[in-house]
C-alpha cells in the first residue's frame, strides 16, 4: 500500500539515483532501536520531489555569478542548481567507490559507505566537477528534511520523524488550552497532507482534533 504523501514514480531521479540515496540516508539517519530511519522514511521520494520543483533549478535565485568562494555566513555560492549538484555528485561518487572499492556506493558494505559518506563531510574526496562536502552538505540537509517535513512533500512516511520527536504537527485547540500545563502533550501527529484529505475533524475554531496518547495507568 503507497504511504501518504509518497509514490514509486520517479520525477527527477534516475533508478540508479535513486538506489544511491536509498543506501546513503540509510546511514545517514538509520534505523534503529526508536524506529525507522530515513530510507523507511522515504527521504529519498522527497529528494526527488523537490529536485523536480522550482528549487532543484534554483528557478527564484540570481544565477548570472560572480562565482567566488564565499564565507559560510554568505549561504549557498554554488553556481550549480541542486539538480546538477545531485546528478553530477551521485556520477562522480559512484566513479570513486568503483575505482577504490570495486563497487558502485549502494552495493558497499555499511560500514564502507559510512566511511565514504564521513570522507565526503570532512572534503577528503577530490571530485572532478565539485566539492564532496558541497555533496555531502545538500545530502544531509535534505535527507534530515525528509525525515522531518510534512509528509505532504513525500518524506516522513508515516509520520515516523514526528513520532520520534513527539510533535503534534498540525495545532489544536487542545494544544493551546494545555500550554501552560507542566506536562508532556501527547497526540497522535496530523499533517496538512490529513488535513486536504479530509482525514481529521475540526473543533468549532477551526483547529484540527488531535487524539491524544495517555499515559498507562492514566
Amino acid at each position: 500500500m503507497e504511504a501518504e504523501g509518497q509514490s514509486k514514480v520517479l520525477l527527477y531521479l534516475l533508478p540508479h539515483e535513486a538506489n544511491f540515496l536509498d543506501a546513503a540516508v540509510e546511514r545517514l539517519i538509520p534505523a534503529d532501536e526508536l524506529g525507522p530511519g530515513a530510507r523507511e522514511a522515504g527521504a529519498t521520494c522527497y529528494i526527488d520531489r523537490q529536485l523536480s520543483s522550482t528549487w532543484g533549478t534554483h528557478g527564484r535565485n540570481y544565477r548570472a555569478g560572480p562565482w567566488r568562494e564565499g564565507a559560510p555566513e554568505q549561504g549557498f555560492q554554488s553556481r550549480l542548481t541542486p539538480q546538477e549538484i545531485y546528478r553530477v555528485g551521485i556520477r562522480e561518487v559512484d566513479k570513486h567507490c568503483r575505482t577504490t572499492h570495486g563497487s558502485p556506493f549502494d552495493q558497499l558494505a555499511p560500514r564502507t559507505r559510512d566511511e565514504i559518506l564521513r570522507a565526503l563531510e570532512r572534503n577528503e574526496i577530490q571530485l572532478p566537477s565539485l566539492s564532496s562536502k558541497l555533496f555531502f552538505d545538500i545530502l544531509w540537509r535534505n535527507t534530515e528534511e525528509g525525515f522531518f517535513a510534512d509528509p505532504m512533500y513525500g518524506g516522513n512516511k508515516d509520520k515516523v520523524g514526528w513520532k520520534l520527536l513527539g510533535f503534534p504537527g498540525m495545532p489544536s485547540g487542545a494544544y493551546v488550552n494545555r500550554i501552560g500545563e507542566a506536562q508532556a502533550y501527547r497526540a497522535e501527529p496530523v499533517s496538512i497532507l490529513d488535513y486536504q484529505r479530509g482525514k481529521v475533524r475540526l473543533d468549532a475554531e477551526g483547529f484540527v482534533r488531535h487524539i491524544v496518547i495517555e499515559k498507562e495507568g492514566e
